[in-house]
């Protein structure tokens, strides 16, 4: 797979179509561009075990990956043995003060953004946002700060990465020139407490509020559980995506909410 971009991929059908495979990590497709977010792509990741595996495969190696968005440095979204299973040469856009650390890591295609930058990756254009979210990669790894991403083209797509709630959500539709057509917004966590920094069900039905897009997916949910919980407390594992739904339906009525299995994909039209 090449990280650059052919003309038949320039001159695809515009609109949008996004795939959940699990937690953070999203593929989506603007125009024939085909992004990933966070990519988690293994079994188990100390001290968490996947127990949702998607349908199919996770990367289908017939399609090119046009770059990879990382939203911060903590391992569950910038895991290192994951990106080793891309291509290599993939293009990373992650937060400023990552690239350095991740080039002696031996990722050679790497670019830095801050909230507001923008990078075109063929046709699309994306931006980075600001993420109310702790950046530093614990224990001694860099502190960077936590990013979203808006990706525009015929549409726009909004990938919130992990966040709270933050008052600058309401300027992310505003400064798009098409419409935001989806959401991918965080509901959940990987274990039975979800602390600071993060969104709950009802709290991303707030972001709904702020944002006002199309539809909304939901993702970091219903994908890993620590090892050797069981089912303690297994409804934080099941039901923040259900939740979600329910809340975004009083919240915000005229949203469509897609509550996907890690696999599916929605194709969702550009207006």
């Amino acid at each position: 797979m090449s990280p650059h971009i052919d003309d038949t991929t320039r001159h695809a059908a515009q609109g949008v179509r996004v795939r959940w495979l699990g937690h953070a990590t999203t593929e989506i497709v603007v125009d024939g561009v085909r992004l990933l977010t966070d990519p988690l792509l293994v079994d188990s990741m100390a001290p968490l075990v996947r127990r949702r595996a998607p349908e199919p495969a996770l990367i289908t190696p017939d399609d090119p990956i046009h770059a990879v968005l990382i939203s911060h440095a903590h391992q569950d979204h910038l895991h290192l043995p994951s990106l080793r299973l891309l291509p290599a040469g993939t293009r990373l856009l992650v937060p400023v003060g990552l690239g350095r650390w991740l080039a002696r890591r031996g990722f050679a295609h790497v670019e830095e953004m801050a909230p507001g930058d923008t990078r075109w990756v063929g046709a699309v254009q994306v931006r980075a946002t600001r993420a109310a979210h702790g950046g530093r990669r614990l224990p001694l790894g860099p502190d960077a700060p936590a990013l979203g991403y808006v990706v525009q083209g015929s549409a726009g797509v909004y990938f919130a990465g992990d966040t709270g709630l933050f008052d600058e959500m309401t300027d992310i539709p505003r400064a798009l020139d098409t419409p935001l057509v989806a959401a991918l917004l965080p509901v959940g966590g990987w274990g039975p407490t979800l602390r600071g920094g993060h969104m709950d069900p009802e709290s991303a039905a707030e972001a709904l509020r702020r944002l006002d897009p199309a539809h909304a997916i939901p993702i970091h949910w219903g994908t890993y559980w620590p090892r050797g919980l069981g089912r303690w407390r297994a409804e934080r594992f099941h039901s923040p995506g259900g939740a979600f739904d329910a809340a975004a339906t009083i919240a915000m009525p005229g949203v469509r909410v897609h509550v996907l299995r890690p696999g599916e994909a929605r194709a969702l039209p550009a207006s």
